[in-house]
């Protein structure tokens, strides 16, 4: 079972950036393909980004392409998300989420293809 501790969330103006971290309490996070997600209030969680095992290789929803940063360093069992240029519908609970699967394409993001979830941390953007 590995835990997901997601941190860094917190509110900010419209334009600036926060970078999100997520780290894993199983020593051998690069097992894991690892992913974004986020849930606005009275909608569907929804896919953000997606980083490979060894972080070659990033996804990203048209919506925050551009902006938003994966990266992820195994030897400190950490992901982060570096999020520019924030809008207010970027305000969101954001999650990340654990993949056991061996293969990054098709692109894997629906909730259901995940098996281990973060408990979440509260981005705010206003205008």
């Amino acid at each position: 079972q590995v835990q997901l501790v997601e941190s860094g969330g917190g509110s900010v103006q419209a334009g600036g950036s926060l970078r999100l971290s997520c780290t894993a309490s199983e020593r051998t996070l690069s097992n894991y393909a690892m992913g974004w997600f986020r849930q606005a209030p009275r909608k569907e969680r929804e896919f953000v980004a997606r980083i490979s095992r060894s972080g070659d290789t990033t996804f990203y929803a048209d919506s925050v392409k551009g902006r938003f940063t994966a990266s992820r360093d195994n030897a400190k069992n950490t992901v982060y998300l570096q999020m520019n240029s924030l809008k207010p519908e970027d305000t969101a609970v954001y999650y990340c989420a654990a993949d056991l699967a061996f293969f990054d394409t098709p692109l894997r993001a629906r909730t259901t293809q995940y098996n281990y979830w973060g408990q979440g941390t509260q981005v705010t953007v206003s205008s």
